[in-house]
């Protein structure tokens, strides 16, 4: 799975039933053509692959050792525990091998089972999107397996593929990452539908997610190997892959510990920690700095009216806004409820007035889908300068507060700077 799922997915088990049946019927327009498109094409095409192809006991068998070895991997995760943020599970190690190996229609299975077992002894998440990753991936193992069959008709009938190495196993590269590229493709299509302020780039690779999946790719390969030669060599497979997916979540687990479940955003100690980092090179190079308090405007009337689950939506809405319109090195964090806080290195009064103004115009065009219609949402944003108004963290926050609270009191919705005097903010 790629880094664009939302960690609004992984509330999906606590969420009324009423709000998880309008957790597609909610979306944007193409998104709710778009995931049952998917689906459908997904389900006819296993259809027709369960009726066109006959059940041979080698094929059963390796598709049963290799579903257990997925189901052993997921068991691994559930007793490590994944948690939002930790999307990466190595599971293609396995239904890759049986797009290789096996026929199509084996491709189209595999993900059902797996994901299954991941919904109910992992982690819940909505249900539209479980099914969609299922769809995915289905798919696209589907198109490799069909590729790489047309030029090695009966992979498992003989080794010779392996053994011979040419063209076998540059054709199984060659079909894994298409695997990966279809896979990907189809899941950013639809969480570019369900954010469509979010940048294309966020939504399908940056470098570590190209590397996780060359990672996958090559664990994938080498398990299909190993398959094509003994079913037995699993057993010798098997643990070297259970390490490496500890390992793997382990660090993914490290990093959802700096990151808001909710958004993707920092934490709050997290980001902390990286501006306390910009603060001290601002005080080395004596470059401008500025700070941005974002705080969005009557936010308690949205869950009231419209529930938590699109409060969440809207939550993240503006996290990804904020993303997209910020610099690479800006450090953006979620500050708890709902306010935000951002960082701007090199940014001097101007600048910061006229990116604080940039996010605040961007945000009160966004329209989050919601049953009744659409949810509409301001902000106001506190802006505070390094040097000017504070020689600290704490300092900046501070003023950044109180430029917050004359935004509020002079109407919302509007970018203040702090006064020389004035009121200190109240609570709310």
């Amino acid at each position: 799975m790629t880094a664009v799922q939302s960690s609004a997915e992984d509330r999906g088990g606590d969420l009324a039933p009423k709000a998880r049946r309008r957790a597609v019927l909610g979306r944007p327009s193409l998104l709710a053509v778009y995931v049952p498109t998917v689906v459908a094409v997904h389900l006819a095409l296993t259809v027709a692959g369960v009726a066109a192809t006959p059940a041979r006991f080698n094929d059963l068998l390796t598709f049963a050792a290799l579903l257990a070895c997925g189901a052993v991997c997921i068991e691994a995760s559930r007793r490590l525990g994944m948690p939002a943020g930790v999307a990466r599970d190595l599971l293609s190690a396995w239904w890759l091998p049986v797009a290789l190996l096996l026929p199509p229609v084996y491709a189209l299975l595999i993900p059902i089972p797996l994901q299954a077992l991941l919904q109910f002894r992992v982690r819940r998440t909505l249900v539209y999107r479980r099914v969609l990753v299922v769809a995915a991936h289905g798919i696209a193992g589907a198109c490799a397996s069909l590729v790489f069959h047309l030029v090695v008709p009966e992979p498992l009938a003989s080794v010779d593929w392996v053994v011979d190495a040419y063209p076998g196993i540059p054709v199984a590269v060659g079909c894994a990452a298409l695997f990966t590229v279809a896979n990907a493709a189809l899941v950013a299509v639809a969480a570019h539908a369900a954010n469509p302020e979010s940048r294309w780039r966020d939504v399908l690779w940056n470098r570590e997610s190209l590397l996780l999946d060359v990672v996958e790719l090559c664990v994938g390969m080498l398990v299909a190997i190993t398959s094509a030669l003994s079913l037995g060599l699993l057993l010798l497979a098997l643990p070297p892959v259970v390490l490496l997916q500890r390992s793997l979540m382990h660090q993914q687990l490290q990093a959802a510990a700096r990151t808001d479940a909710k958004t993707g955003l920092l934490n709050a100690a997290a980001w902390q920690r990286e501006a306390d980092t910009e603060l001290s090179r601002s005080q080395r190079t004596r470059d401008p700095l500025a700070l941005l308090l974002i705080d969005l405007d009557y936010f308690k009337r949205v869950n009231d009216t419209h529930g938590h689950l699109v409060g969440d939506q809207v939550l993240v809405a503006v996290a990804s806004t904020l993303c997209g319109q910020l610099r690479d090195y800006d450090v953006v964090g979620r500050f708890g409820g709902e306010e935000f806080v951002v960082l701007l290195p090199g940014a001097d009064t101007v600048e910061a007035c006229r990116v604080a103004e940039r996010l605040r115009g961007r945000v009160r065009r966004l329209a989050v889908p919601a049953e009744e219609g659409t949810v509409a949402v301001t902000v106001s944003i506190g802006v505070s300068l390094f040097r000017t108004h504070g020689e600290d963290l704490i300092e900046l926050l501070a003023a950044a507060d109180l430029a917050l609270y004359r935004a509020k009191e002079s109407g919302r919705d509007r970018v203040c700077l702090p006064a020389i005097e004035g009121p200190k903010p109240s609570e709310g």
